[in-house]
């Protein structure tokens, strides 16, 4: 999310549409910023009496999985099974995405694991 503007740019904004006379089209070429910016700070002015930007309210991550274990073990469990199988077998209600951060999380991948074969030359038959 964007950073709002400052309280001080605003006030300059603003004093110089109000107290100043500049149009809002000129403001916004003379300060670098957008048209609809300025119309929602006079909007946000009008309802509130003041141009300060909205709090902003921190992201809520509710997290489905909480215990790692637990988990651990039902991948141990259901490790061959597709993620959408696990979403089935999942005691409650999860996504299948919800699954694939969980499994990137604990670091299960589902890759073959290399078998250690040593590169030979083969002969086709031919004698020595």
């Amino acid at each position: 999310m964007a950073k709002p503007y400052s309280d001080d740019f605003r006030e300059k904004v603003m004093q110089a549409i109000e107290l100043d006379g500049l149009k809002k089209s000129e403001a916004s070429q003379l300060f670098n910023i957008s048209r609809n910016t300025i119309n929602l700070w006079c909007q946000r002015k009008a309802q509130t009496g003041d141009i300060k930007p909205k709090p902003r309210q921190a992201c809520q991550k509710r997290r489905i999985i909480t215990d790692w274990e637990i988990f651990r073990a039902f991948v141990k469990a259901n490790g061959d099974k597709t993620q959408t199988e696990m979403v089935e077998l999942w005691d409650g209600e999860i996504s299948q995405r919800t699954i694939s951060r969980a499994l990137l999380h604990i670091g299960h991948t589902r890759k073959k694991k290399h078998m250690a074969t040593a590169n030979e030359m083969k002969l086709n038959g031919r004698p020595f």
